[in-house]
């Protein structure tokens, strides 16, 4: 089952927000909903940027940069342990039963995936009330909504989280999978150079996909040159470009799990597909273990490539 992303591009574009009934503004919210819906729902608002947090930001929000999300810098996709996660959201102030929404910076589609990590994290960790800023914070400065540089210091919460696995798949079920011994789509969300072993992540082992898998390139779920998810294609039709029925396991990877929560955010927050999977550590934690790849070039052509800067 192994197509391309640009065969897809033009018809999976654009769902049906039909999941996240219990969120507020669900699971994507545009800069004039949030705004108009501040004085109601008072929602506690992560602006994940990092530095440019101190140059402007949507008022009131917390400054939680990406980085509190992510692994070692020899794994970025890997998840930190529930301890560390539960330190970090009480840091920040968070709360089960308060909506959070997660700002990007929102200077391309690559900006996206933060966000969509963060929330797959936070869902992951027992919050159901999430939501992200399509467009980011740059969606919302162009729209001439306020912003200051006002720092503010969260209230620290006291929480006990569990983390689920009811959205992610480890490296051992991602293994039983490309051997047959597990049946899931292995969707590979990265652009096509990547896929193809042309190119690889500086601390991947070795270039190439996960055997038998399809790729779908995160970028087909935005119009191009937006920052902003596109929204209205059914999951009817998902699952059938896809070519796997309802309910059937899919999980998505790239190389560290960032393009890679993109997709599944799309697929299952936005067009609400059972059974959407992400494998955080993807190629990277992969590519470091001894099992069988695709699409992996000779050490001859491997080293042309790197020399191109391929």
């Amino acid at each position: 089952m192994k197509f391309q992303a640009c065969l897809m591009s033009a018809t999976l574009l654009g769902f049906t927000s039909a999941v996240s009934a219990v969120s507020s503004f669900g699971p994507l919210v545009t800069p004039a909903q949030l705004s108009e819906g501040l004085g109601d729902v008072q929602p506690l608002i992560l602006d994940i940027r990092g530095d440019d947090y101190s140059k402007s930001h949507i008022p009131g929000s917390i400054s939680a940069p990406y980085g509190l999300f992510r692994g070692p810098k020899d794994n970025p996709g890997q998840v930190p342990d529930v301890a560390t996660l539960e330190q970090t959201y009480e840091a920040l102030g968070l709360d089960t039963g308060r909506a959070v929404v997660i700002v990007p910076a929102g200077k391309d589609d690559s900006d996206f995936g933060a966000a969509a990590r963060v929330y797959w994290t936070l869902k992951s960790s027992g919050f159901s009330d999430l939501s992200i800023l399509n467009g980011g914070a740059l969606a919302w400065q162009n729209q001439d909504l306020a912003m200051n540089a006002e720092a503010v210091t969260p209230q620290p919460s006291e929480l006990e989280i569990t983390f689920s696995d009811n959205w992610t798949a480890q490296t051992e079920e991602v293994v039983a999978a490309t051997r047959g011994e597990v049946d899931a789509l292995l969707l590979d969300a990265r652009p096509v150079d990547f896929y193809e072993g042309r190119k690889s992540h500086g601390a991947a082992a070795r270039p190439g996909t996960l055997p038998g898998a399809a790729n779908l390139e995160y970028s087909s779920f935005f119009d191009a040159g937006s920052p902003a998810m596109s929204s209205s294609t059914s999951s009817a039709s998902l699952l059938e470009k896809l070519g796997v029925e309802e309910g059937e396991e899919i999980v998505s990877f790239c190389n560290t799990g960032h393009w890679a929560a993109t997709n599944w955010f799309a697929l299952s927050e936005v067009a609400g597909l059972d059974n959407v999977k992400l494998y955080p550590g993807s190629m990277v934690e992969y590519s470091n273990t001894d099992n069988e790849m695709e699409n992996t070039p000779g050490v001859v052509k491997n080293f042309l490539n790197k020399i191109k800067g391929n």
